[in-house]
């Protein structure tokens, strides 16, 4: 069975952590309409929607990719590196250890789980803001038992690696690599998204399909050239706070 956790909007939204954009004025109600469409989206490409407990002092706890990493084997909760958002993972923790063993990462690691990419046996990291070499020091020790290599990336210009690269395909990556070199990722092949749209690199790869922004027409356009089944999600008010399609779910696989 495939799951798919996620938490509702906070009502606070507007008040997130931006690092790399300018504060815009989010309408969190349409906010909340969005999400019921992204989970809408989610159960349409066969995922059983399971929703971690609200947060509604919490601004960031929409984005619940950050707090935790869910592999076959293991979940790795994390310690984000903003300071305001560590009081999300333990309510996600309760959900996940219905899944999985837990393992964290402690202090002074940081890890924000949209700095991490998993692709088959490799585990990409962003070397970024918010997540540092402690927390990757970390990580490799808790995954080598489980033959995983884990690969620090470096950034720049944006606030996570899922920010300028995602997974779209087997072998497949959509980069901004103005953001990040495509050659930190061979053999795989990159689909570089179009330069007009800079933020549209994130995208949410599940059951063959990638759900994806719709304010991102130019790029999805590409990626549908490309043979790629695009499933149109609205998404504009999220990405005001620097979240994206992978950012507000933890997808995988139920054992």
């Amino acid at each position: 069975m495939l799951i798919a956790i996620t938490r509702a909007v906070s009502p606070t939204l507007a008040e997130c952590q931006l690092t790399h954009l300018p504060r815009e004025p989010i309408d969190v109600a349409k906010a909340m309409a969005d999400h019921a469409s992204y989970e809408a989206a989610l159960r349409a490409a066969g995922a059983s929607v399971v929703h971690a407990p609200p947060e509604p002092a919490l601004p960031d706890a929409v984005f619940v990719e950050d707090t935790t990493l869910v592999l076959d084997e293991v979940a790795v909760m994390t310690r984000p590196g903003a300071e305001t958002r560590r009081a999300e993972v333990t309510s996600m923790a309760d959900v996940v250890a219905a899944y999985r063993p837990l393992r964290w990462i402690e202090a002074p690691g940081t890890l924000d789980g949209g700095d991490v990419m998993v692709v088959d046996r490799t585990i990409y990291v962003g070397s970024s803001a918010r997540s540092n070499r402690d927390a990757i020091g970390q990580l490799e020790q808790i995954v080598d038992p489980y033959d995983y290599r884990v690969t620090p990336v470096p950034l720049n210009g944006c606030l996570h690696l899922k920010s300028a690269v995602t997974q779209i395909g087997p072998q497949l990556l959509l980069i901004n690599d103005r953001w990040v070199r495509s050659g930190c990722f061979a053999p795989l092949e990159t689909l570089t998204v179009a330069p007009e749209e800079p933020g549209a690199a994130n995208a949410l790869w599940i059951s063959g399909s990638v759900i994806y922004p719709a304010h991102y027409p130019q790029t999805a356009a590409r990626l549908e050239r490309a043979g790629v089944r695009v499933m149109p999600v609205p998404a504009a008010e999220v990405a005001k706070a620097e979240g994206g399609v992978t950012c507000c779910s933890v997808v995988f696989e139920a054992r």
